[in-house]
């Protein structure tokens, strides 16, 4: 009951009237200007904002993405004090609401640096208001002092920090404070429903952000891009344990895939799976023929199609296993070239990470005889080999389109399985319910 009203309050509050939520409302955010919501957000550090990478160049490592990416923070995404650090965030926002919210920007809007510009004021006053910009730097042409702090808005929302208004910048500061007001709802709603085992030692994957970190006494020593379900095969939320890590694993493909995916290709190619280095096998393991299997695709298939090590797996060269009740995992794959993509929502459910033999040295870092050049040695055998860690590592794979660090950055996502709607809904729902039955004599006892 403690959570829904909460919901309940912040909703209030963001309903409030948002005199500059309009395209016409200049004159309405500038008052709010004047009367910064007292916030517990701050921008990131200057230093943290110019590690903040662009796009990676065509010629990048997977060295020098991940130190890139760590490069941005060593704060956690998710702690033990994530949940508080969230509500204090959503209240922060809330009264933001209240004043008046922050003005929007035209659509056609243009900046460009040492020149003035009409709507250089505007920008300023929007940056201000949520906390990006200096309270003395009110006025002026879009200047290196503006375009910092446009740097620091780019790096707080997941964008490349250029310090360009781009038309992702654009439309991410013209996203009204009430939605970002329930996305922080969404994220707080998710986390009081989870339980997860805070070690030492971690990994979480934050699945809008499309990063994983490797978290030791509460700090991130690890970062790394990940590739994770397309928006019609999202990744699925869990804990779970790292257990073990699999150097150049096979793949045994889902029965999914092979139906609606291995089926197709080898309806118009008989001789897919041979190029692929795939075989087919029985319920017993033993190889069953290609050419006897009915690859119609109208029926779920009685066999099992499984991909042999290589350079040619799908898995590529590593696997952590992490058992749980969806059967996804952690994987390298063949397909490196996709970490340099912004948008990295292309996968069937697994999490595809950037430089995991990397990760894999630092989960087996208590077995001194399993370190990165051991790894890259036996991935050069091309043998397989699992490697059981002693002591399981807790991981997530979290759902937060809205968090806050512990630095008092707070931090914004796309809701790319438009799951934070769908969320707040059936929260709302239930607060609906506890709250007729609260007035109602028969059912009162279910409100307490």
């Amino acid at each position: 009951m403690q959570r829904m009203t909460f919901v309940a309050i912040a909703t209030m509050l963001a309903a409030a009237p948002a005199l500059g939520q309009g395209p016409g409302s200049g004159a309405a955010g500038a008052g709010t200007a004047a009367h910064p919501a007292k916030l517990a957000i701050a921008a990131p550090p200057a230093a943290a904002v110019h590690a903040a990478p662009a796009k990676p160049a065509a010629g990048s490592t997977p060295e020098s993405r991940s130190a890139a990416a760590l490069a941005l923070s060593h704060e956690p995404t998710y702690d033990e004090g994530s949940g508080q650090r969230i509500r204090d965030a959503a209240l922060s926002y809330s009264d933001i609401a209240v004043r008046g919210g922050w003005p929007a920007l035209p659509a056609d809007a243009k900046f460009t640096l040492g020149a003035a510009g009409p709507h250089d004021d505007l920008l300023r006053q929007r940056l201000l208001v949520s906390g990006d910009h200096p309270a003395d730097k009110s006025s002026g042409p879009y200047d290196d002092a503006l375009a910092e702090s446009v740097r620091r808005f780019q790096a707080r929302h997941g964008l490349a920090a250029t310090g360009t208004v781009t038309p992702r910048t654009l439309a991410a500061l013209n996203v009204p404070v009430q939605k970002r007001i329930k996305q922080l709802e969404a994220s707080l709603e998710r986390l009081a429903n989870m339980s997860f085992p805070f070690g030492q030692r971690y990994v979480v994957v934050n699945l809008p952000a499309t990063f994983a970190e490797a978290v030791e006494n509460d700090k991130v020593v690890r970062r790394y891009r990940v590739i994770v379900g397309k928006t019609e095969k999202p990744s699925p939320t869990l804990t779970a344990e790292i257990t073990s890590v699999n150097l150049n694993p096979t793949w045994t493909v889902p029965s999914s895939i092979a139906k609606a995916e291995i089926s197709a290709h080898m309806r118009k190619d008989p001789g897919y799976l041979s190029r692929m280095h795939m075989d087919v096998l029985d319920a017993h393991d033993a190889p069953i023929d290609p050419h006897a299997v009915d690859w119609s695709g109208t029926r779920t298939p009685n066999f099992t199609v499984r991909q042999q090590s290589g350079a040619w797996n799908a898995l590529g060269a590593v696997k952590i296993d992490m058992p749980n009740p969806y059967s996804v995992y952690m994987h390298d794959t063949n397909q490196r070239n996709l970490f340099n993509d912004d948008y990295r929502f292309d996968s069937h459910g697994c999490s595809r990470v950037d430089n995991v033999r990397d990760l894999a040295a630092w989960l087996l870092k208590d077995q001194p005889q399993w370190n990165r050049a051991a790894i890259d040695a036996a991935i050069a055998t091309g043998q397989r080999q699992d490697i059981h860690l002693p002591k399981k590592i807790p991981v997530a794979w979290i759902y937060l389109t809205g968090w806050m660090t512990k630095d008092q950055t707070v931090h914004f996502r796309n809701d790319i399985y438009d799951q934070d709607t769908q969320l707040l809904e059936a929260t709302a729902e239930e607060a609906a319910f506890f709250h007729q039955a609260a007035n109602h004599p028969l059912t009162a006892h279910l409100a307490q």
